[in-house]
C-alpha cells in the first residue's frame, strides 16, 4: 500500500480551496461564534501527546462551554472514569481542538487554541449541579474559529435517525467490557455499576 508524505503531492491530489473556505477562519469568536457555542451541549475534543491522539466527547446543557471574552473559553472538566487522557495531554501538549454540535443543525463549529488545566475556585465555581461543582476546568485561548460546513452531518443522517439502530443490535456496554477485560465482575455486575454512576455520578 502507497502512502502520501508530501504536502506538495497531497495537494495536487485536490482543486484549489475556495476562497471562502481559507478566508472563513477568524482568530477570535465573533456574534455567530458566540452564539453556536451558546446553543450547543456537546463537543469533541482532540489533544495529543508524544503518547498519541486522543479525542473525547464532552457533554452538558447548552451553554456548559462559558465565553469569558472573545478569544477565551472555559469548560468543566466534570465526573468521569478518571483516566485523565484529555487532560493529561493538554499538560504536555496544550493545543487542542473543539468541534461543536447543536442537534438539527448540520453545520458545525470548529475551535482550535491553547488549553490549560485550571482548579481556581472562581472558575470551577461557575459550574454547580446538586451543589456539586467539576475538579478542574479547561481554559482555552482561542486561536482559530470557523464555521465548517454541513456534507458530513448531511452524508450520515445524522439527525433525521434514517440510519438509527435499535440499541439491541449490540451487546451491553457490560458484555463488551466483560469481553474485552479480565475481571472478575460478570457482565450483568459491570452494567449495573454503569448504570448505577449514569444515575448519581454524573456530576
Amino acid at each position: 500500500m502507497e502512502f502520501l508524505a508530501d504536502p506538495e503531492q497531497l495537494r495536487e491530489c485536490y482543486e484549489p480551496a475556495m476562497e471562502r473556505a481559507v478566508l472563513k477562519s477568524l482568530p477570535r469568536l465573533d456574534e455567530h461564534c458566540r452564539r453556536f457555542i451558546a446553543l450547543s451541549p456537546f463537543l469533541c475534543m482532540g489533544t495529543s501527546s508524544k503518547a498519541g491522539a486522543d479525542v473525547t466527547p464532552r457533554g452538558d446543557r447548552p451553554g456548559f462551554v462559558k465565553v469569558l471574552d472573545d478569544v477565551t473559553l472555559a469548560l468543566p472538566d466534570w465526573r468521569g472514569n478518571n483516566r485523565l487522557d484529555a487532560l493529561t495531554n493538554i499538560v504536555e501538549n496544550p493545543q487542542v481542538g473543539l468541534l461543536f454540535l447543536i442537534p438539527g443543525v448540520d453545520e458545525t463549529l470548529r475551535v482550535n487554541g491553547v488549553a490549560r488545566v485550571t482548579t481556581e475556585r472562581g472558575i470551577v465555581e461557575q459550574w454547580c449541579v446538586n451543589s456539586h461543582h467539576p475538579k478542574s476546568a479547561l481554559v482555552v485561548k482561542v486561536e482559530e474559529a470557523f464555521l465548517h460546513c454541513g456534507k458530513a452531518l448531511i452524508r450520515s443522517h445524522l439527525w433525521d435517525g434514517t440510519y438509527q439502530v435499535d440499541r439491541a443490535v449490540l451487546p451491553s456496554y457490560g458484555k463488551m467490557l466483560k469481553d474485552q477485560i479480565a475481571v472478575s465482575d460478570t457482565a450483568e455486575q459491570i452494567e449495573q455499576s454503569v448504570a448505577e454512576a449514569y444515575r448519581t455520578k454524573l456530576y
